[in-house]
């Protein structure tokens, strides 16, 4: 273990941010002492993670400040819910896009002063962490943009609004044609409300290159996960969870740069026989809600059993980067809707019908030689629950092992987990 890592923090920029700096002061060493536990205990990890473990010791303060900085140099900073949102157009607007989903249990209390106790951990995290000033990203950001993919986020942003300018984007519940054109008007309002915080009009040639800026971030991450499937595994599913949440915040060139570069190492370890665990163990799938950081719950537990995680099917895994947009449009409205074309392949649970998904759960599960799927659901997320009713029938229909967890952020449940996972544990190995 790295005993020198450490979470830096920064009281001043955090001052002028106007957060709440006495209550966050405690944030820095908390995620310390977590990240030494879950990730720098890890043996044999490849040389090239430690930009990624620079990005989480720089989370609140160097990111912070090169966002803030560009910022207060006419860059303006959007925040994001949803992989549904298009990224690539506040890249051609001379923007910076930052997720703001939340992935930690301290801020829910802040939250449900104000939200019912009952909806989605993520939703409350996410709103505690602003109401509660104890978030940095939040208070950087000049526009929040919304989505309608679940009944709590859509209601939620009512209220958000008072706090920052919340902008909603309506997504279709089908995927028919004349859905194609309501989301296709819906990308342009999008484009239009991210142009006016920024003042620029992206045309042909910014939006080519917003896209093809996210086209190679997303390239780079399918590589990565491509190599991860190899058996023996070059890296552990924690660290791929890792790399995914950060590919959210940071900035999006340099990331790919990064990505290939540890790429390379990890092609070099294969051909050298160098892995994190024996061919023998256990390779797990993780499917279902989204992992935002410092979300680490379920592939510390998984991989303290024993096992490995080889892929993730979730808006924080193969959702957010397995689509890439053509790039050979012919003019600006040809762009936005194969843009839009290509957010229309993402398969969330908000969308019935909704078989797609249950084809490309299979499909990575096969791809990644994945010997167990688990599928993993935030409490009152009740699409991804009742869709865990087709997942589980098509694979008892194929032999699959399968089991389904519900969760939130709590620590409570980890013993109960512990020992229903080394139970499935047994069951793939047996």
């Amino acid at each position: 273990m790295n005993d020198a890592f450490q979470v830096h923090s920064d009281p001043e920029l955090w001052e002028e941010l106007g957060m709440d700096v006495a209550r966050f002061s405690g944030m820095p060493p908390m995620l310390t002492n977590a990240y030494k536990n879950i990730f720098l205990s890890q043996h044999n990890r490849p040389e090239k993670m430690s930009y990624f473990d620079d990005m989480v010791a720089n989370i609140h303060t160097g990111r912070i400040r090169e966002i803030y900085d560009a910022k207060k140099g006419g860059k303006p900073v959007i925040g994001t819910f949803c992989v549904y949102v298009p990224e690539e157009l506040v890249v051609a607007a001379g923007g910076i896009c930052i997720g703001l989903c939340g992935g930690a249990q301290g801020s829910i209390a802040d939250a449900e002063k104000i939200l019912p106790r009952n909806i989605c951990p993520m939703v409350k995290s996410a709103f505690g962490f602003k109401v509660g000033k104890i978030c940095p990203y939040f208070q950087v950001v000049d526009l929040v943009y919304g989505e309608t993919t679940c009944d709590a986020k859509k209601k939620t942003w009512e209220l958000l609004d008072r706090y920052v300018p919340t902008h909603v984007m309506e997504i279709p519940q089908m995927k028919r044609e004349r859905d194609k054109w309501l989301w296709l008007d819906e990308v342009k309002d999008f484009k239009a409300a991210v142009e006016r915080i920024t003042d620029t009009v992206a045309d042909f040639d910014a939006v080519a290159d917003g896209i093809k800026t996210i086209n190679a971030k997303r390239f780079a991450l399918q590589r990565l996960n491509a190599l991860r499937h190899h058996n023996p595994s070059p890296i552990s599913g924690r660290d791929m969870l890792l790399i995914e949440q950060i590919a959210f915040y940071d900035e999006p060139v340099r990331f790919a740069q990064k990505v290939h570069e540890l790429c390379d190492e990890l092609e070099q370890r294969i051909g050298n026989g160098v892995s994190v665990a024996p061919t023998s163990t256990p390779r797990v799938m993780v499917s279902g809600t989204p992992m935002a950081l410092p979300n680490w719950k379920l592939h510390f537990i998984i991989e303290s059993a024993g096992a490995i995680v080889v892929n993730e099917e979730s808006c924080i895994g193969t959702r957010y980067y397995k689509d890439l947009i053509d790039e050979s449009s012919a003019d600006l409205e040809q762009q936005l809707e194969r843009l839009t074309e290509r957010y229309m392949k993402i398969d969330c649970s908000c969308f019935t019908p909704n078989d797609d998904r249950i084809a490309q759960v299979l499909k990575e599960y096969e791809a990644s030689g994945a010997e167990g799927i688990i599928d993993y659901c935030l409490q009152f997320c009740h699409t991804y629950n009742i869709e865990a009713v087709k997942l589980r029938e098509a694979c008892e229909a194929r032999g699959i092992p399968f089991m389904s967890i519900e969760t939130d952020y709590a620590p409570d449940d980890v013993g109960q987990l512990q020992t229903r996972v080394e139970a499935f544990l047994e069951q793939i190995r047996g």
